[in-house]
């Protein structure tokens, strides 16, 4: 007679079956770790890089929702989960940050964690006026155009940096520069000083002196300079005019600051009623470089102030044939024949202001 088969004990058949099952858990939990952190949750349309500034005082959900908000992340929920285990909701850096397309929440949440940002290229061309120049950096960074231009127009902030409050703007050096998003408005100004120190080598200082001119008052005598014309060929010639009219005690009588004075640059004709404005960078009134430049002058252009042409030019008028170049004199009437031709030339085309 056989043996009969053993039978298996139902507690064994338990533990294997629990066994099983928690083997199946682990690993649909594993699984699912995995694709949460591992996945790719960054889906940029029609782009393969985005950026995302996040502003200072953020908190975890504000981070989420711009994400989510800004179609840059697929799973919301993925993402917050992991960056709380990782304890980016404990501390939030503020700033710019690039993200490519199909990254993962691991490698987001690196980034983000981390605080490694994606620096902003500031672009500061010459150009007219602090509101605009404030405008222009608070479009491009999180500073706030308006505090910035308030403490642009603060005389004890000019006196911090070692400016009057009319030269303060030559402080500032067009260029191109790399910023952190988040820069504050007053690291941003210790920023533009120590530009404008590097700019200033003591080569440049020399030839300041040199004409007897400090680097402001070269800035100055620069963005008059930056106003008479768009050709850099000239802009040597046209220094050396104001630098020989200063040097003979003559008013510069130059039209773009009178131009400042009344705050109209869109005027062609300069009347007798523009010259009478009352105004210390009113220079057909006022002897001497104004107290302050009338623009944010290109480096070209005080390069040009410092290597002024040496000629014997009093006068110079714009070329009745429009062509952006001028026409140089010496001699009053020499002079005043140029401005006739001129001024008819405008009457022709019927421009009378």
């Amino acid at each position: 007679m056989s043996k009969g088969k053993k039978k298996i004990p139902f507690w064994f058949k338990v533990v294997i079956g629990f066994g099983l099952i928690t083997i199946g858990l682990f690993g649909f939990i594993t699984f699912e770790a995995y694709q949460y952190i591992y996945k790719p949750n960054v889906y940029i349309q029609q782009k393969d890089v985005a950026y995302i500034c996040i502003p200072t005082g953020s908190t975890i959900d504000d981070v989420t929702r711009l994400l989510y908000e800004k179609g840059l992340i697929i799973n919301r929920s993925s993402f917050e989960w992991l960056a709380k285990k990782r304890n980016y909701n404990q501390r939030i850096f503020p700033g710019r940050y690039k993200i490519t397309n199909g990254m993962s929440n691991n490698r987001l949440v690196e980034i983000l964690r981390t605080g490694t940002q994606s620096p902003v290229k500031l672009v500061f061309n010459p150009m007219r006026g602090k509101d605009r120049f404030a405008g222009l950096v608070g479009r491009q960074l999180e500073a706030d155009s308006i505090a910035l231009l308030n403490l642009l127009n603060d005389p004890n902030v000019a006196a911090k940096y070692g400016f009057s409050l009319e030269a303060f703007p030559s402080m500032f050096v067009p260029n191109t520069y790399e910023f952190f998003w988040n820069t504050s408005t007053e690291k941003f100004l210790d920023r533009m000083k120590r530009e404008y120190d590097i700019f200033w080598t003591d080569a440049r200082k020399a030839k300041a002196a040199s004409l007897g001119l400090t680097p402001a008052e070269v800035v100055a005598l620069a963005s008059i300079v930056e106003e008479e014309t768009v050709k850099s060929s000239e802009k040597p010639r046209i220094a050396g005019v104001y630098l020989n009219r200063i040097k003979k005690g003559m008013l510069l009588q130059a039209d773009p600051t009178v131009k400042f004075a009344v705050g109209d640059f869109t005027l062609r004709r300069i009347l007798n009623k523009h010259l009478s404005a009352d105004s210390p960078y009113n220079t057909y009134k006022y002897a001497g470089i104004p107290p302050g430049p009338i623009n944010f002058p290109s480096t070209s252009t005080v390069n040009a102030v410092l290597n002024a042409e040496k000629h014997s030019y009093i006068y110079f008028c714009a070329r009745e044939d429009f062509s952006g170049y001028s026409n140089f004199a010496s001699t009053l009437a020499q002079h005043n024949r140029n401005a006739t031709a001129y001024r008819n030339a405008l009457s022709r085309k019927g421009i009378f202001r």
